[in-house]
């Protein structure tokens, strides 16, 4: 070996350790998700070869990337918020009703979406940070109160009917020259629905605030070390506050969006939710134990985990169990990459 080859490799050695526990995760994710979306062009077809392939999965993932961001925050600080998946359909159930039964407007509608996700979040949030409750239980409690108050807003599951949500609900965004030609040689263009542009908005500034904002660095430091946090003079409490009620409140827009892309109201909706949120930030390198994770991770983890949802299902594997095996086998192999990226700060140290 060279000795130019010799340095090169040391080189890429030393940026490697170099590289924080949050950018060594979001690596690996990121490179998990090509591998399996690269996997799944090789060995199922050029199905998911086209561009609309990859559209549909965020069309159908829109409110969980929302709800998966404020899942992520909430653990970057060390807590957890099982809650969610409950408020998406009481959020749901609430606007169609108003929708439908009330001949509401979207307007109104979203800010119904925006009080129940503040309300949860607030409530939540006061109850971990100020009365010292474990986040587990009071998020239980949430969540089992949203789904006994979906319950009790209306039973029966239903389709809005209100003319302007449902053209709204119908409103597709062009993607242009990234369309395809279907089996009788027409030209069909590739779109986005409207839920995706808001999932990818909540991407961004959710990124930024936790990159570029001492509010941000505030939500790491708390995870990192509550004492250490406290000698730095950040508010502890306030910024666990903070990341419950943001939560709480994404939760509530995440709501929207998921009404918006199924357009019904059913006590049944978004059940499981809450797991896939958990398990997608995992897989996007958010810590369990707080104070490491990356919103851009997050986004990689609900592409990765319906990625895998759409291999097994293409492969004839449709049960539920299957599904929910892989899913375990993904999460299993991403907490045993956290174990490893643990000791090795462990040892730096």
């Amino acid at each position: 070996m060279s000795a130019n080859e010799s340095s090169a490799k040391s080189g890429l050695g030393d940026r490697f350790k170099n590289m924080t526990d949050t950018n060594l995760l979001l690596t690996i994710t990121i490179v998990v998700f090509f591998v399996m979306y690269i996997g799944a062009i090789v060995f199922q077809g050029k199905g998911f070869l086209k561009p609309q392939t990859f559209f549909n999965i965020l069309n159908a993932n829109a409110a969980l990337i929302i709800t998966s961001c404020g899942m992520s925050l909430v653990m970057i600080t060390g807590g957890i918020d099982i809650s969610v998946g409950g408020v998406v359909a009481l959020v749901s159930m609430c606007c169609a009703v108003y929708l439908d039964y009330h001949g509401g407007n979207i307007f109104v509608a979203v800010l119904i979406a925006l009080a129940i996700g503040l309300a949860f979040g607030i409530v939540q949030g006061f109850l971990v940070a100020y009365l010292d409750i474990q986040p587990f239980i009071v998020t239980l409690a949430g969540m089992f109160f949203a789904r006994g108050m979906t319950t009790i807003v209306n039973t029966a599951p239903f389709n809005v009917q209100n003319e302007a949500f449902v053209a709204l609900k119908e409103t597709r965004v062009i993607v242009p020259g990234l369309g395809s030609v279907n089996k009788n040689g027409v030209y069909v263009n590739a779109y986005i629905e409207i839920g995706v542009i808001v999932a990818l908005l909540t991407v961004i500034i959710m990124f930024c605030i936790l990159r570029w904002t001492k509010q941000g660095r505030s939500f790491y430091a708390v995870g990192g070390n509550n004492q250490s946090a406290l000698m730095l003079g950040i508010n502890v409490k306030r910024t666990k506050f903070l990341s419950h009620l943001i939560c709480g409140l994404l939760a509530g827009v995440g709501g929207f969006v998921y009404f918006l892309h199924v357009g019904s109201g059913s006590p049944s909706h978004a059940s499981g939710m809450e797991m896939n949120a958990i398990a997608s930030s995992i897989i996007g390198g958010t810590l369990l134990t707080g104070g490491v994770g990356n919103i851009a991770g997050t986004l990689f983890g609900v592409l990765s985990l319906s990625t895998i949802q759409n291999i097994v299902s293409s492969a004839g594997l449709d049960k539920a169990w299957w599904t929910g095996i892989t899913i375990a086998a993904m999460l299993c192999l991403f907490l045993v990459i956290q174990s490893i990226v643990m000791s090795r700060k462990k040892k730096s140290r």
